[in-house]
Formats: C-alpha cells, sequence, structure tokens
C-alpha cells in the first residue's frame, strides 16, 4: 500500500487513500476498553473532558496499548484500569475486537472484561488526566446515563456494550 499520510503527530496521522480521507493510530496501534464489575454489581466508569468534544465525556475506562513500548493488550488494560480507576482486577477476558467510527478511523479497540476488582489506589488518571471515577449500581446504569446526559456531559457509544453484555 502506498503510503498517503498528510500529517502525522504522535498519536494521529491523516491519511488520504484514493477518494478517502481517514484517520489512524502509528503503527497500527490500539486501544483496550474496560468493561469492570465489581463484586457488589456496581459498572466501573470514568468521566472526564474530552478536548475535540469541549465538553466531560462518560466512559468506560479505556487506554492505548503500546503507546510507550509494545505491550499485550490484556496487560495494557490492566494497567489503564488502575491508573484511571484505582482498581486492579483478578481477571481479564479479551470480549473481542471491535472500531469506534469506521468511515473516519481505522483506529480499533479489544474490549475487556475485568472482574475480581480490589481498589488498590485512588485513580483519576496520570499528567493532569482529572478523571473522575463512578461506581453504578448496574440496576440503576440507564437512570444515571440519563442523569448525566441532561446535565450536558457526553455518552461514549461503548456504553451501549455495557448495557448489553451485563
Amino acid at each position: 500500500m502506498i503510503d498517503n499520510t498528510v500529517w502525522k503527530g504522535r498519536f494521529l496521522e491523516a491519511v488520504v487513500e484514493k477518494d478517502w480521507e481517514y484517520v489512524r493510530r502509528p503503527g497500527g496501534m490500539g486501544a483496550a476498553v474496560i468493561l469492570a464489575v465489581t463484586a457488589a454489581a456496581e459498572i466501573v466508569l470514568v468521566e472526564q473532558y474530552r478536548v475535540p468534544l469541549g465538553a466531560r465525556c462518560l466512559e468506560l475506562p479505556a487506554g492505548l496499548v503500546g503507546d510507550d513500548g509494545p505491550e499485550e493488550v490484556l496487560t495494557a488494560a490492566r494497567r489503564e484500569l488502575e491508573e484511571e480507576t484505582g482498581f486492579r482486577a483478578e481477571t481479564v477476558e479479551d470480549l473481542g475486537v471491535f472500531t469506534s467510527s469506521p468511515g473516519m478511523t481505522s483506529e480499533h479497540f479489544t474490549l475487556v472484561r475485568a472482574t475480581g476488582l480490589a481498589r488498590v489506589g485512588p485513580g483519576g488518571g496520570v499528567d493532569g488526566e482529572a478523571i473522575t471515577v463512578h461506581c453504578v449500581p448496574l440496576r440503576t446504569l440507564p437512570e444515571f446515563i440519563a442523569e448525566k446526559r441532561r446535565a450536558g456531559v457526553m455518552i461514549d457509544v461503548r456504553l451501549l456494550a455495557a448495557l448489553t453484555l451485563l
């Protein structure tokens, strides 16, 4: 394939291929998205400001795989879960690879289920991410999402997976 990169940054590059424009992660870097549920039947969610949206966004914990060197998906999922939420998982399970917006980006992510959670730190992320951690009872998740939406918080589409996979 001919490389038609028109702009390249550290984490993204813009590409023109025939008459299609899209963005991709350099080197095919993917992400791990974590569906984490506590023993008390609470889903662990994160909320943080997202520059492209100009708003806070409610999401499943997630992060890039291998952004600081070679890394396995499940290792990245464990690391990101602990950094963002302060939870350590006894078990992580690969639920498959998914795409987020295939008409605009080649980005893909591996959905990971994390169980056997133990709180080992405060979470909140790294490098000024200012992540707020929410532990939401599964039975009230739809109402919690609706309340956040009314408050102007954007809702990541991957929460649909949470609603169907739990």
